[in-house]
């Protein structure tokens, strides 16, 4: 679709800066509210100029689309029809109860329950989210945690999309909330093992997790347990399975520190375990008399295991799983007989049990081409069950009790779609992309078995491509939507994730991030050359730091899109790395180069940052989305992004900016808002391929 949609026209006023002996002039930086952390968690408070502008841009986007209202209604109504409305969890067991969380039919927001364990009925509602919500325009439970005893239930909410929490305790005898609030939290929650001492974070002006403290029920006392001085660090608070330990966590995208406290004597000062070194991360457990460590120390790129002395963490220790590159040990759950880790290996995921007591190994693997898998972690240490998920691009997602012991395995939920959903009416694939330097990136794919893709057929390409985040094929039903509908959908593995292991996160990152936009470009021209589209016929998708891969690739090349959609897009990189008071900005330097202190970063940085590499030229269809309440790309980010499209580009494709004026990064927060969000995406896709019915 093409035509004469101009939009509005943002003012220019000219900002000037000067770094590097390089000058930029900026007409858009007064979209940056100088009030932006209030307007935050309170968007009315956002300049009258700048929510003006929003507001003329959510106006000029619903006059284009206002012709699709009829279909995105019958979009999010196919969308909800393959969501089980009363869909429930599989109640994981600790002690006398077992917990889960369910939906009601109609409801937005999960209730949290229990019952007595192996019980089918005796259920006790916890918390009430579609109850606790009513009448809020934001609301989302961020986490819930009960005490070992099992009296009292924390619980931090989001009432803005800015990620600023308020905790709230219940005495789960009495029904009644706790007179003590916390305010200001991130939503960590730890009880330690008297069940009356809550650990939590707290984060500070400039929204980044600072401080840990201690809160003790029912007086509501209070202490300082834990201040992190580095503002390129952010602190968290975890605990240990067996329970005996507390954990603070100090990281960035590159270090790790870790505090420990014993969760009997919570008031014990924090003790660091292995000081921090540039590039060393680690993540601890413990096991009997010993810390069991995951970490990339001594050149363990793709990690290790290793094992040390409670007393004496720094001492060499026993190495449990040595290091082999190219094989990412994810993840690590320890039982007190077994020890679990997650793989990841040419792209495919396994679990590898390991019995403690003659460190016996077995794999648990599945057969599909791709596939996604993740272990979930329970409450109980003393355990031979292990949890886990499995889904892939044609299956739904599965849930199975697996008997470390026995080796058999039980399926105990798989995701219903009441709709109909046939898995053998599809087929994926995986092709691999020759990249501009030789290296091979992996794509996988999926579309109709009655499909013959070719020249014309539309194709959905998703990319990501930072902070070594993996993205496997999963099941996800609202793909379906598009597929169903002739659309190939396909993701392309890029550098900056760690689909390949840790040297294909560190090849797409600092000095080395062109490669990822590059890499997403081999894998678009692959696609076309094995015949499941055409040049001009692929959407470009993406999020956040997704969203500056959409922005990057769009600038470069823009001929080989038909459309691209920038959720939250990170796009104004280099001003946001230059301004070391917002939220993300110290604790990404590592990820992206301190462009401040390096001009060699800086100029990098320059060479593709969407914003400032708009140029006059014709660009795709583009959707763009914003959140007024986000803490992690501003609003004005896909704002001046838009602005400049606006003003450069000549074509008349569309340009649409649409922001939710009452959400954050993650958007709106009842799931059938959700859903009206995916069908607007889908209806612009449609809308501008001609398909709209």
């Amino acid at each position: 679709m093409s035509g004469n949609h101009p939009g509005p026209i943002a003012p220019r006023h000219s900002t000037i800066a000067d770094y590097h002996h390089h000058r930029r002039e900026d007409h858009y930086a007064w979209l940056r509210a100088d009030n932006w952390r209030e307007a935050m968690q309170d968007p009315g408070l956002l300049p009258t100029e700048i929510r003006d502008y929003l507001e003329a841009e959510n106006r000029h986007a619903e006059s284009v689309m206002a012709p699709t209202a009829a279909l995105r209604q019958r979009l999010f109504d196919e969308l909800k029809a393959r969501l089980k409305e009363d869909d429930s969890s599989v109640p994981a067991p600790d002690g006398p109860w077992e917990y889960y969380t369910r939906y009601r039919v109609g409801g937005q927001q999960p209730v949290f329950c229990r019952r007595p364990r192996g019980a089918t009925d005796g259920e006790q509602v916890l918390l009430d989210g579609d109850a606790e919500a009513e009448g809020q325009a934001y609301f989302r439970i961020i986490n819930a945690a009960h005490s070992r005893d099992h009296r009292l239930l924390a619980y931090a909410v989001d009432r803005s999309g800015a990620e600023v929490c308020t905790i709230l305790v219940r005495d789960l005898e009495t029904g009644d909330l706790l007179q003590s609030v916390v305010e200001q939290a991130r939503g960590d929650l730890v009880w330690a093992a008297e069940s009356a001492t809550l650990f939590y974070t707290v984060i500070d002006d400039d929204h980044r997790p600072r401080w840990v403290r201690r809160r003790h029920y029912p007086d509501g006392d209070d202490a300082l347990v834990y201040e992190e001085a580095d503002p390129g660090f952010f602190v968290g608070v975890d605990e240990t399975e067996s329970g005996r330990h507390i954990l603070i966590d100090s990281h960035d995208h590159i270090t790790s520190e870790v505090r420990v406290i014993p969760a009997d004597r919570p008031a014990t000062p924090p003790r660091v375990l292995l000081q921090r070194r540039t590039g060393v991360e680690y993540e601890v457990t413990d096991h009997g008399d010993h810390w069991v460590m995951l970490t990339n120390a001594d050149g363990a790129e793709d990690f290790t295991i290793v094992r040390r002395p409670l007393d004496n963490p720094a001492a060499v220790g026993d190495t449990l799983v040595p290091h082999r590159r190219g094989c990412l040990i994810q993840d690590l759950i320890v039982f007190r007989d077994y020890m679990v880790r997650l793989e990841l290996e040419d792209g495919l995921p396994r679990i590898v049990v390991r019995r403690w007591a003659d460190g016996e190994e077995h794999a648990v693997g599945f057969s599909e081409e791709g596939y996604s898998l993740g272990m979930q972690s329970g409450y109980e240490f003393d355990s031979c069950s292990l949890r886990f998920g499995y889904s892939s691009f044609a299956t739904p997602g599965r849930v199975y009790d697996y008997d470390m012991e026995s080796r058999d395995r039980v399926l105990r939920k798989e995701q219903e779609v009441p709709s109909g959903h046939d898995p053998a009416a599809y087929v994926s694939h995986r092709l691999m992309a020759t990249a501009a330097d030789g290296e091979q990136v992996p794509v996988s794919l999926f579309h109709r078995r009655d499909l013959q893709p070719g020249p014309n057929t539309p194709l959905l390409l998703y990319g990501y491509g930072s902070y070594g985040m993996i993205d496997l094929p999963s099941f996800a039903p609202n793909r379906l939507s598009l597929v169903d509908r002739g659309f190939v959908f396909a993701i392309a593995h890029v550098r900056g994730g760690k689909e390949k292991g840790d040297h294909w996160y560190r090849q797409g990152k600092l000095e080395h991030k062109p490669n990822t936009f590059s890499d997403f470009i081999a894998a678009a021209e692959a696609l076309i050359a094995e015949g499941y589209t055409g040049p001009g016929r692929i959407a470009a998708h993406g999020g956040s730091a997704g969203g500056m891969l959409v922005g990057a690739v769009v600038n470069q090349r823009p001929e080989l899109f038909h459309a691209a959609v920038a959720d939250v897009p990170f796009v104004d990189v280099l001003n946001t790395m230059l301004d070391p008071s917002l939220p993300l900005t110290p604790p990404e330097w590592p990820e992206w180069g301190n462009p401040i202190e390096s001009e060699s970063a800086y100029r990098t940085i320059l060479s593709y940052s969407p914003y400032d590499n708009v140029r006059a030229q014709a660009y795709p269809n583009l959707l763009v989305t914003a959140g007024v309440s986000d803490p992690r790309v501003t609003y004005w980010e896909p704002a001046k992004w838009v602005a400049r499209l606006r003003e450069l580009k000549t074509d008349d494709n569309l340009l649409l900016l649409k922001t939710n004026m009452s959400a954050g990064h993650g958007g709106a927060s009842g799931r059938f808002d959700y859903l009206e969000e995916v069908a607007y995406r889908y209806a612009f896709l449609l809308l501008v391929y001609g398909l709209a019915e």
